[in-house]
């Protein structure tokens, strides 16, 4: 296969030899893995149902009857020629009224232009769009930063950005003539939108303190940089992986934390060592959707370090050529993991890589089971010493072009120039030196907006786009998220941290089904009146003993809520009615 270099976001360090990449194995131990029975499947359903022609991948002919609608899209006109053959330049020139004329450009802006990572607002935002962009490990530097700033700066109370799920950054507001011009400044500064929607592969997730951790097993950034240049080819686009059934998560784990969340990712490289070489342990099929949510399970299968490209590669493979493309709620991986067995599906993997041989999974795990996940808001010694690093909480992940601004401000000022961003939405700065961190403490943005020590309910405060700029969104969330949980920090006193996520619709790109506590947007009835709503969900996991949260209570009217959590952060998570608290005392 063709080699990938490795293309650091990050800005020179202040001395090269104190932040090391190098990767960090454990000796190794005995391995004894028997493999599992494979499902019978037909010979004719491992029939590959697509094939490639002039260059891109598309579905069979004899495999196109009862496809869902995006299919039927990728078939009328392949995306990907919208950046591969330079079609956003015309596209960019045509009104918009002259575009909702034809079917065809009006699929154009409203699906094919996701393969660029834009999002067409129609419903709340006709004519605007938001740009979700790679940023393999959360790693982006000051100039990164600015230059986006600079973007949805022109877009006045339009333009705004968001920090993902996905240790990523949304921007708001864009309009179509601009993306031409976009597209350049972004490859300018080292970042691409390329392939972050639709059916292809989301954003590679590692360890936020990647390098800097006292306690990492691995510095992930490496594996995560090297997902990304395959999967967009350095930015040029790779068709080999654009025609996905569904869309498609990754991450590598590179501490003891579980920051990665490896139990949601369609597939999840857990680090372990084998016959004393590094690799990783796969697992697969993890997803959330709004019919069904699946934990990844093990594909019992080993790679040492040089393969995980490879197998990312024979896994995507496995999954473009044999998922279904009927029904959207049931064409995620884990569907075809379920229908050929894990065994079936693990077969289907090792032909198509490179030498068609797949090592079965080592016992030599190297993540603690037993660790108690680390805060990373505030300041910490990083393993470099003199240095440290410092959490920001970004209120539900919301900033504005001076935000942004200031944020690349202070990463020049007092660290490297480089920001991490975190799944939960937050900001790290690392690389400052322990004599710059009082004066950075003391900046006003810190000390007005993005807290190093913000109130314990609101430092795990996740919140999705909701239906502010979002046409699925059922509920506004980020505000009343903020709002709902002010309120109720001022009925209880409580200790101990409580994951609190809202999602506007059942999509849950908040992962409200890994929140102690979370609110899934719906309709409900109250006195006669149709109101926005939530279903309550309660006992998510993150970490080593990570499982997915059940439904408490559906169709909570919004206005109701409050009563509700304070219920349940005083039964299940040891708070203490103010009032109760003030009479004791």
């Amino acid at each position: 296969m063709a080699s990938f270099s490795v293309k650091f976001s990050a800005t020179s360090l202040p001395n090269p030899k104190r932040f090391s990449n190098k990767l960090h194995a454990t000796p190794p131990q005995t391995v004894a893995v028997p493999p599992s029975g494979a499902a019978e499947i037909a010979s004719e359903r491992l029939e590959p149902r697509v094939e490639e022609k002039d260059g891109y991948w598309v579905l069979k002919e004899k495999f196109r009857q009862g496809i869902n609608p995006a299919e039927k899209a990728k078939i009328e006109k392949e995306p990907m020629k919208l950046f591969m053959e330079n079609g956003i330049e015309d596209l960019a020139k045509i009104s918009l009224e002259e575009i909702e004329g034809s079917k065809l450009t009006k699929d154009d802006i409203d699906v094919r232009l996701k393969w660029l990572g834009l999002f067409h607002r129609r419903k709340h935002h006709y004519g605007r769009f938001m740009m979700r962009l790679k940023l393999p490990n959360g790693v982006t530097t000051s100039a990164q930063t600015r230059y986006l700033a600079s973007v949805i700066r022109k877009y006045g109370k339009d333009g705004c950005a968001d920090v993902t799920t996905r240790q990523n950054w949304q921007i708001r507001g864009v309009v179509l003539p601009d993306v031409p011009e976009i597209l350049k400044g972004l490859d300018e500064v080292g970042l691409t939108s390329l392939q972050s929607g639709m059916d292809n592969v989301r954003n590679p997730v590692g360890n936020p303190l990647a390098g800097i951790d006292p306690h990492e097993i691995v510095d992930t950034r490496p594996y995560t940089n090297l997902l990304s240049q395959y999967v967009t080819a350095n930015f040029r686009g790779n068709p080999a992986v654009t025609n996905l059934p569904r869309k498609w998560n990754v991450c590598v784990i590179g501490s003891h934390d579980l920051y990665e969340h490896p139990h949601i990712n369609d597939l999840a490289y857990m680090p372990a060592t084998k016959d004393g070489r590094f690799g990783f342990n796969l697992l697969v099929g993890g997803f959330f959707s709004p019919k069904r949510c699946a934990e990844a399970v093990p594909l019992d299968a080993w790679v040492p370090a040089d393969d995980v490209v490879p197998v990312c590669k024979a896994i995507l493979e496995a999954y473009r050529d044999l998922g279904t493309r009927g029904n959207r709620q049931k064409t995620r991986m884990m569907w075809l993991v379920d229908e050929l067995g894990v065994e079936g599906f693990r077969a289907e993997v090792v032909k198509r890589m490179p030498q068609q041989k797949l090592d079965r999974e080592s016992t030599e795990d190297l993540v603690q089971k037993q660790w108690e996940r680390r805060e990373y808001l505030g300041v910490y010694p990083q393993k470099q010493e003199g240095y440290s690093f410092v959490g920001l909480h970004i209120p539900v992940g919301r900033v504005q072009a001076d935000d942004m601004d200031e944020l690349a401000r202070l990463a020049d000022n007092y660290g490297s120039g480089e920001l991490r961003l975190t799944v939960e939405q937050n900001i790290i700065i690392p690389n400052v030196e322990n004599s710059k961190i009082e004066a950075l403490l003391n900046e006003p943005l810190l000390q007005n907006r993005f807290s190093t020590d913000p109130p314990i309910l609101m430092k795990n405060l996740v919140a999705c786009t909701g239906n502010q700029f979002c046409g699925q969104a059922i509920i506004e969330t980020k505000a009343r998220s903020m709002k709902i949980t002010e309120e109720v920090q001022r009925l209880v006193s409580i200790t101990q941290p409580v994951r609190m996520h809202w999602t506007g619709c059942p999509n849950s790109c908040a992962q409200v089904q890994v929140a102690d506590i979370g609110f899934m947007g719906c309709l409900t009835r109250k006195d006669g009146k149709t109101i926005e709503g939530a279903d309550v969900y309660l006992g998510g996991r993150i970490g080593s003993d990570s499982h997915l949260g059940d439904v408490y209570k559906k169709s909570v009217p919004c206005e109701d809520l409050v009563p509700i959590i304070v219920d349940l952060l005083v039964n299940n998570f040891g708070a203490v009615p103010r009032e109760r608290e003030e009479a004791e005392e």
